[in-house]
Parts: C-alpha cells; structure tokens; sequence
C-alpha cells in the first residue's frame, strides 16, 4: 500500500453497481414468462423507496422490495405465492459480484484508498451478501440507509456517511451506476463517479450535474479515480 493515503474516500453503491441483480431474472422468467420484467420491479422499487422518503415514511428496503414485486404481480394479473417471495429473498441475499468488481477493488486497494459502502438494504446477520460474494473484505465499514431512515439520494444518506467517518462531504466519492445515485451525492457536496452498466446512462438535461468521472465498467473507472485523485 502506498505510503500516503490518498485523501478520497470511496463510498460505493451495493445493488447492482457490486452486485449482479440479473441472476434474478430467472425467478421473474418463470413467474412473469419475460426476464425483463426484473427492470419494472427495480424501479419501481427506487420510484417508491423515493416515494417514502419524500413523504417522510420509511419501509425497509427488503420488506418493500416484496411489497413492490406484488404490486407488480397484481397489475399483471399473476398471483405471487410464499415460495416465489422466498425464492426472492434467497436470490437478493446471494448475489454474486460482477466480474470487474474484485479487479478494481484490488486496484484502488492497492493505490491506498479507503472504502465504505453505503446501501438502501437494511443490515444483515452474518453472512450477508457482501460476505457471501466475498467483497467485505476490502471495506472498512458498511452503511445502510437504516440509520437515518431515509433512501438515497436524500442528501442525509450521504451526510451520515461524512459525519461517521469524521470528514466533510468533500472526501467523499459516490461510486454508483446509477445517475440519480450520483446527482444525490453531488447535491450533498460529495463527488461522483458513474459506472455505467447495462440500462444505466447520463442524463443529458438542465441542471442534472454530469458525474465527475465515468466509464463503462468498474475496471476502467478505477483507473480514472487512481490517475485523477490519488494525490488529491
């Protein structure tokens, strides 16, 4: 590890940006006869994570991820049963991590910078998903939005973050691939930095901070971070 430590503190986002959620889409094949049904689910599940937030009301996030796949199931017209639910849960709980992931962590580990994660899933008893995937490993510690009871990108779920660590939101860095993820970030004074896997995108739209760095997969945007903020 290098002698100096760089002075950015990643915060990287869990579902999705680390963890694979298409191993899902097996169950929603089978349940809905189309894979793509999973991308319906998963916003609808941010739209109304978004949705509590805004009108000061808080579910955890796993308890409206059902919650939101039954909503799905009854515009649909398909009936959701115990197994499904459980079917779910055991898949949500054991998500593997994409392939680019263990390289790039290795990468920025080895430049020296600290990292965290920051979650909309509520804590888990041991082992939890990110030990299952064999990432815990290389994070010092691991937040969920639980402790403020509110989603991201409510500008507390950052600040939390910064206030646990001791630091202001200016060391921080949001690692996510997802825009709304890094434009709630930036709002709250931290930096960006947007993977940009499959469905995800910038937005090109007044107003709407474009992420301070961006690739297409995890490998590359450790790069970027290691050669743009090691020293700074």
């Amino acid at each position: 590890m290098p002698r100096n430590t760089p002075a950015m503190i990643l915060v990287f986002d869990v579902n999705e940006t680390l963890l694979d959620i298409t191993t899902l889409e097996p169950l929603f094949e089978r349940v809905f006869g189309d894979p793509g049904v999973l991308r319906e689910w998963f916003a609808q599940l941010i739209l109304y994570s978004q949705t509590l937030t805004l009108s000061g009301l808080y579910t955890p996030f796993g308890e409206l991820g059902v919650g939101t796949l039954r909503m799905v199931a009854s515009t649909r017209g398909v009936t959701m049963t115990d197994d499904d639910i459980n079917e779910l849960k055991t898949r949500m709980n054991t998500m593997p991590a994409h392939p680019d992931v263990v390289p790039a962590l290795t990468r920025l580990r080895d430049a020296g910078f600290r990292m965290v994660t920051l979650t909309n899933s509520a804590s888990t008893a041991s082992p939890t998903p990110m030990e299952r995937a064999g990432l815990s490993d290389f994070f010092e510690h691991s937040f969920s939005v639980e402790a403020v009871q509110k989603f991201k990108p409510a500008p507390e779920t950052y600040r939390h973050v910064a206030q646990a660590l001791g630091v202001d939101t200016a060391r921080l860095c949001l690692v996510a691939c997802h825009l709304w993820d890094t434009v709630g970030a930036q709002a709250a004074g931290c930096r960006g930095a947007l993977v940009t896997r499959p469905h995800n995108a910038v937005l090109p739209a007044a107003n709407v901070p474009p992420p301070d760095l961006s690739a297409a997969d995890l490998t590359h945007l450790a790069d970027q971070i290691v050669q743009g903020w090691q020293a700074g």
